[in-house]
């Protein structure tokens, strides 16, 4: 027999758990009815951003608010699995939503401790909180969410629970499930990461922000012990497994690229062209759109328009800091951060902040770090650091510069050009868009200069005079002055006008070949004048160009009139591919998340389905002109390329305010431009040649690699005397007694 007083508090206990069952049950059904619905489980559609790849299958680009990559079970690997239940559930398949002993555990050690510092949330209370409910630590919340782990455990089993969790839950940097957050802090997927990758991705759910990897390695290295050892207590691993595992160096994505190259202004074209058709669903449903993008094409674009840029950046000389800060005696590292905030980083151009300054070494921070600079890193800045410069250009101690590595590794003082430029590449014989850079900097202005800069295109635009005249029945043979000409006001549209050659010099009677290969002025105003300008108005049309945009008017033979670099690549496209126009596209297909083709790019090929724009025996001798152009006149500078089928032609305008290199060979036409923003001199004699065509010889020299030479072929209709070609119904030169050629024809049927 129990003592009598015994059996009281014995009583007490039985009838408080009772009351206590009784309320939980009573309240359990008065909520259970009033829980949600399912169905976002057992329809599970996530938000999967909007991916952009190339035409390699390579990401380049990706839009939405949260980065996703949906994930089957059976795909995850066993590792994976288990790290994840020693870290978050070890009893998952024991329990039925709710683990007792985990929670008897949790509160006995909140007790002890005299405070929450241990939860005990199951996979599944975690799958019913990130689905249903919010973060609030509330008794009511709690309450729901055991009872929809319940109800999600009695509707789903074990897999189907776990494959929510793992691709729903947030691991911070915008990523959601593991497959995402393996991409996003290693780069790889899910399948090629190691035990000690693993762990760390295991540790994130329990607090994101403090185990990021990138942000926090030495915490997220310990979170990645406790994981491995919980590992080896559950049996999952041996002793060794674990201690080569702790042993590794964590190598996370800020060692890595995000996208395989610097795609963003063709990332933007996309994302623009998507959501205009898709609306905001397009950043949410999974879209994966492939591009004709070429990892290699683009990234030698990228570091040729750059390097062609900082090149013509540096002649013109360093203009001093790009700003001052204020640095007290005890400042510190986060204020030398807070300094840089306004000075965002460009690639390898780095801000950084001078603490110390004198003609033969710089002491700076960068973010992340110090760094030194010496006498081989301060040469183009020389002038700065002497003290007799003025106080705005000095460099000295709180000066904002920008660094970056020399060919030796070596930090170098440089600067963020103030020019803009672009480069645009594309097959001409449909028109997929190769390569596409619309600026030095995507973050510093959006603003795309290959589809939205309309600038004039200078001598570029002599080409399609050139062909018109061709059309006209004027041979390359055909003799016109190369002298000095007065024109009215009628005639320019504007005021009176006398133009000149850039050399400023004369060469008298010329053929119109060699006026097109040293870019003659004069002699490309005689040849409009003696086509017609409304005649040119109207043929340039046939490459694409906008007719309103080329007023009728003879300096329209200098480029005068307007073109977007895009513009100029449909225009030197009909000459690459023997006569025919082609519109140049940049999205080969969309998918959606499960692989199902929404939109495939059928192009227009030339020879077969394509316009044709002029005739072929234009096209040829055309461009044959322009292999002369790099052969012996104003582009000669591709020769170092070492081939013989290219072809193309510089462009200047007025003031050098503009320059150009548009060329080509039958695989590959490429158009590089190189001006301010806002129109102003590039200075003296600085030329599409000297400015545009080394960007473009760059990156030829990687497009063209492994590609084999291409002779033209010569089509049916031409004859070769004298060395020089014909239309066959103008077998014979043209007069070449008068200073200006015959007037052409009109009777003569055009080829």
């Amino acid at each position: 027999m129990f003592p009598r007083w015994i059996l009281y508090p014995l009583f007490v206990i039985f009838a408080g758990g009772l009351a206590a069952t009784l309320f939980v049950g009573f309240i359990a059904t008065m909520v259970w009815p009033t829980l949600p619905s399912l169905e976002s489980l057992t329809d599970y559609k996530p938000k999967i951003p909007l991916r952009i790849y190339s035409a390699e299958g390579l990401l380049i680009g990706e839009f939405g608010e949260e980065r996703r990559d949906v994930v089957a079970i059976n795909q995850v690997p066993k590792a994976m699995v288990d790290a994840i239940l020693a870290a978050e559930d070890e009893r998952f398949y024991q329990h039925n939503g709710v683990d007792y002993i985990g929670l008897a555990r949790a509160a006995l050690a909140n007790f002890i401790s005299a405070g929450a510092r241990q939860g005990a949330s199951t996979i599944t209370m975690q799958v019913a909180r990130n689905f249903f409910l919010s973060r609030e630590k509330t008794l009511t919340r709690k309450l729901n969410e055991i009872l929809l782990a319940f109800k999600i455990e009695a509707n789903l089993n074990k897999a189907q629970i776990l494959e929510l969790y793992i691709n729903q839950i947030y691991l911070g940097q915008r990523a959601y499930g593991f497959a995402a957050a393996s991409r996003t802090y290693f780069g790889k997927p899910l399948n090629e990461l190691s035990l000690a990758e693993i762990a760390v991705l295991a540790g994130l759910p329990k607090a994101p922000s403090s185990f990021n990897p990138v942000v926090n390695p030495s915490r997220a290295k310990l979170r990645q012990q406790y994981v491995l050892r919980r590992m080896r207590e559950m049996g999952s691993i041996s002793t060794d497994q674990e201690q080569a595992a702790v042993q590794l160096p964590l190598r996370t994505k800020n060692e890595i690229k995000e996208f395989a190259t610097h795609a963003e202004y063709i990332a933007e074209m996309v994302r623009q062209k998507l959501v205009e058709q898709y609306h905001e669903a397009a950043y949410v449903m999974g879209l994966n759109v492939y591009t004709t993008i070429r990892v290699r094409n683009q990234t030698a674009a990228y570091e040729a328009l750059r390097k062609g840029v900082q090149s013509y950046d540096r002649r013109h000389g360093y203009r001093g800091p790009e700003g001052f800060v204020d640095l007290n005696a005890d400042y510190t590292e986060e204020d030398l951060e807070e300094a840089l905030q306004e000075h965002a980083d460009s690639d390898e151009i780095h801000a950084a902040v001078v603490v110390e300054a004198n003609p033969k070494h710089i002491r700076a921070y960068r973010r992340g770090g110090w760094i030194d600079l010496y006498e081989g890193g301060l040469i183009f800045a020389a002038s700065a650091l002497d003290s007799k410069a003025s106080t705005n250009r000095r460099i000295r101690r709180g000066a904002i510069i920008r660094v970056q590595l020399d060919d030796k590794k070596r930090w170098a003082i440089t600067q963020m050009p103030l020019v803009e430029s672009t480069i645009v590449s594309a097959d001409p014989k449909d028109g997929a868009i190769l390569a596409l850079v619309g600026g030095f900097d995507f973050k510093r202005t959006q603003y795309n200069h290959t589809t939205q800069a309309l600038r004039q295109p200078g001598s570029s635009f002599k080409p399609f005079i050139y062909s018109a005249a061709l059309e006209k029945g004027i041979s390359p043979a055909s003799i016109f002055n190369d002298a000095p000409l007065q024109l009215s006001s009628g005639e320019t549209g504007s005021e009176p006008w006398e133009p000149k050659n850039f050399e400023g010099t004369y060469e008298g009677p010329i053929s119109m070949r060699t006026a097109l290969i040293h870019s003659k002025n004069l002699v490309s105003i005689r040849i409009l004048q003696s086509i017609g300008t409304q005649y040119a108005q109207d043929y340039i049309t046939k490459f694409g160009f906008d007719a309103k945009l080329h007023p009728p008017y003879l300096t329209m033979a200098l480029g005068a009139g307007s073109a977007t670099p895009l513009q100029m690549l449909v225009g030197y496209s009909v000459f690459a591919n023997g006569g025919f126009r082609i519109n140049p596209y940049l999205i080969s297909r969309i998918e959606d998340n499960h692989g199902k083709v929404l939109f495939e790019e059928k192009p227009v090929r030339a020879n077969l389905e394509a316009e044709r724009a002029i005739d072929a025996r234009n096209a040829y001798v055309m461009s044959s002109m322009m292999r002369d152009v790099i052969r012996a006149g104003t582009g000669a500078a591709a020769k170092s390329l070492g081939r013989g089928d290219l072809g193309g032609k510089t462009g200047t305008t007025n003031d050098f305010l503009d320059g150009w290199f548009c060329g080509y060979n039958s695989n590959v036409v490429t158009i590089t431009w190189l001006g301010y923003d806002q129109p102003q001199t590039l200075g003296h004699n600085e030329t599409g040649a000297s400015v545009a065509l080394p960007i473009w010889i760059q990156y030829m020299a990687t497009a063209l690699s492994g590609m084999r030479e291409e002779p033209l072929e010569m089509p049916p209709g031409i004859i070769q005397t004298n060395g020089e070609l014909y239309f066959q119904e103008f077998s014979s030169a043209p007069d070449s007694e008068s200073p200006l050629s015959a007037p052409p024809n009109e009777a003569l049927r055009k080829p």
